[in-house]
């Protein structure tokens, strides 16, 4: 017997009849948001955290690159128990660890244990993946797509918003202080959640190791789940090269500038959250697909246009870049969209499962971006950068194009 056939469903949630009020939805929104941006906030500051510590640049990079694979390991390890144990004691005890690993961060006096710091805050910031699923179970079926979009606006945004802020607390009180405030937004929430979450019934009675089992089993069946696994993944190499590269390119020559002037550059891809919403109702009325290959495309020319920086005075390159990241950003964004729209739809008695191999594909990407982003870099220069991300998302573009299988 497979392993999809052997889960046994169990009662339904008693959280399902918790009154959803835009009290809670904004708590999960914000919980998802401040949980995401966990993995986001060093980014900016990776200048002055290597001038800090006084480690080169190729070896600071490591920082994003472990934090990503935390995150990526965390969704396959741990986001399926989701459907095991009751979800409001994971998020519960995932905030107590992250708000710790936060803190060692801050007080991490050299890049060994800050390295370790950052691969625990991947770990345990998945705890955004547990908030979503939770969310969709709360919401009535009339208004669930509604919900999770609007919780998923707040991982948007949380992933976006948070260079700018990392950017200008360290820009203005040092690297150290910003994650004692995202430990300290951590903690706020999971205080607030302990009192505000209900608790939810298992909806299956699987063993770990089946669990596990079936995340194997979906990807061989679903032809449809690996194309968009593969897409996203490839798209998410070049959105992480970008932003894990761009505070040590700015703050180099002929730029110079701090850790704010990096993370304002959040402020353009902040309109890529924006685009969840279009997406949605884009990919309701003519199909996922399509907004799969205009978002691959939109990414691929944004990052191409990049590959002129050296024909550019540097005030125009600035505005190149700025522009770029709104399309690449919104391209990524609604891709994700349509990927999960695609994904809900393959089984819908597993979708926390199929939502976990299609994150796991997603951050390894971003992990494998932050590293070859900060090789290429450190090796060949920006323009290095730029054409690695185009190429990236040239083949997610390939896979969306390519004849796709029967529906299943």
């Amino acid at each position: 017997m497979s392993t999809l056939a052997q889960a046994s469903p169990l009662p339904h949630s008693v959280a399902a009849s918790h009154p959803l009020t835009s009290r809670l939805v904004l708590l999960l929104a914000s919980g998802t948001g401040f949980s995401v941006a966990s993995l986001y906030y060093s980014q900016p500051m990776l200048g002055i955290m290597a001038a800090g510590l006084g480690v080169p640049d190729t070896e600071i990079g490591l920082v994003p690159t472990l934090t990503q694979l935390g995150y990526a390991l965390g969704i396959l390890l741990f986001i399926p128990l989701g459907d095991r144990f009751d979800r409001k004691r994971i998020i519960l005890m995932k905030a107590a660890v992250l708000t710790l690993a936060l803190l060692v961060a801050a007080m991490a006096p050299g890049l060994g244990l800050l390295l370790g710091a950052s691969l625990v805050i991947g770990l345990s910031a998945t705890l955004a993946q547990d908030i979503v699923p939770a969310a969709a179970s709360l919401a009535p079926d009339a208004s669930r797509g509604k919900i999770v979009g609007t919780v998923m606006t707040g991982l948007l945004l949380g992933i976006l918003l948070s260079r700018v802020a990392s950017g200008f607390v360290a820009e203005h009180f040092g690297w150290r202080a910003m994650f004692v405030v995202a430990s300290a937004s951590i903690a706020t929430f999971g205080l607030i959640a302990a009192r505000g979450l209900p608790n939810f019934v298992p909806t299956t009675n699987l063993s770990y190791h089946a669990l596990l089992g079936s995340l194997s089993a979906l990807w061989r069946k679903h032809a449809a789940l690996r194309r968009a696994a593969l897409a996203q993944g490839l798209l998410s190499v070049g959105f992480s090269a970008f932003w894990s590269t761009l505070a040590v390119m700015l703050h180099g020559a002929p730029f110079h500038f701090g850790s704010a002037a990096a993370g304002a550059f959040g402020l353009a891809g902040a309109a890529g959250a924006l685009g969840a919403p279009i997406a949605g109702r884009i990919a309701d009325k003519h199909g996922p697909e399509l907004v799969t290959r205009l978002g691959a495309v939109l990414t691929a020319v944004s990052f191409a246009a990049m590959l002129a920086s050296p024909l550019l005075s540097p005030s125009a390159q600035l505005w190149l870049i700025g522009l770029s990241a709104i399309g690449f950003d919104l391209g990524v964004q609604v891709s994700l969209v349509a990927h999960q729209t695609i994904i809900f739809g393959i089984e819908p008695a597993a979708r926390s499962r199929l939502n976990t191999v299609l994150f796991v594909a997603m951050f390894t990407g971003m992990a494998s971006g932050a590293a070859l982003g900060s090789q290429a870099l450190a090796h060949w220069g920006w323009v290095a950068v730029a054409a690695l991300a185009t190429t990236a998302s040239l083949a997610a573009l390939v896979v969306r194009l390519w004849p796709g299988p029967r529906p299943e």
